[in-house]
C-alpha cells in the first residue's frame, strides 16, 4: 500500500510559529510533527510513501532527505487546497493509498485499523469539534461532513486520515478533500467511520503544550550529557549528547533536553517539558508543561508554565509565564484560551516581565517590566 502526506500548508491559525516553518515541522518532544507520521507508517509496513510540499518547501525537503528510506516529494506550487496539493501526487499513486496530513499526530495502531479497509476514514471525538469537520454517523459509515459548524451536532470529527482508492481522484472537482468525499456519499458511495485510538491536532499554537504533553508520556529514558552529583533526576528523563545539569537542579520526567544545553544549576524543571537543543536555562529558574526550541535563552529566577518558546528567543531575569484563561483574535475570529505564552523566533524580553495568556510575534522586543494579558502582538513590535 501507498501512503500520501500532506505537508505543504502553512497552518495561520499557528502563528507566529509558522511564519519561519511550516506547521509539519514544529517540533514537539523535540522532532518535527511530521516524523511521528511517518514512523507510524512504517510500523505498519508502509514504507511507500509520497509527501507533497509547498510553504517553505526547502525546510521538509531537507528533513526528508536525511531519513533512512526514500521518500517521493511532490511539489504544489501554490497552496490551494488539501484536493489540490492531493492531485499534485496523482500521477505517483498506482491503487489503494491512504491518505494523511502531515501536521498531525496519529498513533501506529489507528493505522492499522483502517489501512486494510478501502473507502474509510479515522474519527476521533473532540471536546471543541467546530475547530473540524463534524461527521455524522449511521451504523458505521459517514452520512455527513459538516465543515466547522458554529453549533456542533456531535463530538465526532474527521481526523483527515482516509483509505482510498485509486478511483477516488475522479471525484475532486474542487480544492477541499471534504468536497470529494462528500461527493462519494452523495453517489450512494459508503465510507466506513473508524475510531482512532489516538489522535492530535494543533489547532491553535497553544494546542502544542498538549501535544507535546501526549507525546513525552511515552518516553524512555536516557542520559548522553552529564550532571551534577548533587542533581536529582526523577522519571523519565532524556538528556542530549554535550548538555550539562548544574548542581541542586531538580528534573522530574517526563522531560527531554537536547544537545548542548546548559542547565542551573538551582533550577526546577518540572513534568512535561521539551527542550531543544542550545538552550540555556540560567540558575534559580523554574520550567513546567512547557515547549522550548533550539538556541533560546531564559534567565535567572524566571517562571515558565504553559509555555511555547520558538528558535533564538532571549528572556531576561524575573521572567514570569503562567496561564490564565482570557480571549484571543485569531484569524478575525475569537477564541477562549488558556495558557502562559506563546512566543514566536527571535524574541527579546526585558527583565521583571509577566506573560498571561498572550501570543508574541516574531522579532519582538519587550521591554523591562512589561505585562502583557490576553494579547496578540503583532511580528516586529516593540513593547514599551
Amino acid at each position: 500500500m501507498q501512503a500520501v502526506i500532506l505537508a505543504a500548508g502553512e497552518g495561520k491559525r499557528v502563528r507566529p510559529l509558522t511564519r519561519g516553518r511550516p506547521k509539519a515541522m514544529i517540533p514537539v518532544a523535540n522532532r518535527p510533527i511530521i516524523e511521528y507520521v511517518i514512523e507510524a507508517l512504517l510500523k505498519n509496513g508502509i514504507r511507500d510513501i509520497v509527501v507533497v510540499v509547498g510553504y517553505r518547501k526547502e525546510q521538509v525537503t531537507r528533513f526528508l532527505n536525511q531519513l533512512d528510506i526514500p521518500i517521493e516529494v511532490v511539489v504544489q506550487t501554490k497552496q490551494l487546497g488539501t484536493a489540490h496539493a492531493l492531485l499534485c501526487a496523482e500521477s505517483k499513486i498506482f491503487g489503494d493509498f491512504l491518505l494523511l496530513p502531515g501536521d498531525n499526530y496519529i498513533d501506529p495502531q489507528s493505522i492499522a485499523y483502517i489501512k486494510d479497509i478501502p473507502n474509510a476514514m479515522l474519527v476521533k471525538e473532540h471536546p471543541n469539534p467546530s475547530n473540524f469537520g463534524v461527521v455524522m454517523l449511521e451504523d458505521g459509515c459517514v452520512t455527513q461532513i459538516i465543515e466547522k459548524p458554529e453549533h456542533a451536532p456531535s463530538f465526532m470529527v474527521s481526523t483527515g486520515i482516509y483509505s482510498l482508492k485509486k478511483e477516488f481522484f475522479s471525484k475532486i472537482h474542487g480544492n477541499d478533500i471534504t468536497d470529494a468525499i462528500s461527493l462519494m456519499i452523495d453517489e450512494g458511495e459508503q465510507i466506513q467511520a473508524i475510531p482512532a485510538d489516538d489522535w492530535q491536532d494543533a489547532i491553535f499554537a497553544w494546542d502544542l503544550i498538549k501535544m507535546n504533553r501526549r507525546l513525552l508520556s511515552t518516553l524512555l529514558p536516557a542520559r548522553e550529557g552529564t550532571a551534577s552529583r548533587q542533581t536529582i533526576i526523577q522519571g523519565a528523563v532524556r538528556i542530549g549528547k554535550g548538555t550539562s545539569i548544574g548542581p541542586n537542579t531538580i528534573i522530574t520526567g517526563p522531560v527531554i533536553i537536547g544537545n548542548d544545553c546548559t542547565i542551573g544549576p538551582n533550577c526546577c524543571i518540572m513534568p512535561n517539558t521539551s527542550i531543544g537543543s542550545r538552550v540555556t536555562v540560567e540558575p534559580f529558574t523554574s520550567i513546567g508543561n512547557t515547549l522550548i526550541m533550539d538556541d533560546s535563552m531564559i534567565g535567572s529566577h524566571s517562571l515558565i508554565k504553559d509555555t511555547v518558546l520558538g528558535e533564538r528567543c532571549t528572556l531576561a531575569d524575573h521572567t514570569s509565564a503562567s496561564p490564565v484563561s482570557g480571549l484571543l483574535e485569531i484569524e478575525g475570529c475569537v477564541t477562549r484560551s488558556e495558557f502562559g505564552a506563546v512566543f514566536g523566533d527571535n524574541v527579546k524580553g526585558g527583565s521583571f516581565s509577566l506573560y498571561h495568556n498572550s501570543i508574541i510575534g516574531n522579532n519582538v522586543t519587550i521591554e523591562e517590566q512589561g505585562c502583557l494579558k490576553s494579547r496578540n502582538i503583532p511580528d516586529g513590535s516593540t513593547v514599551m
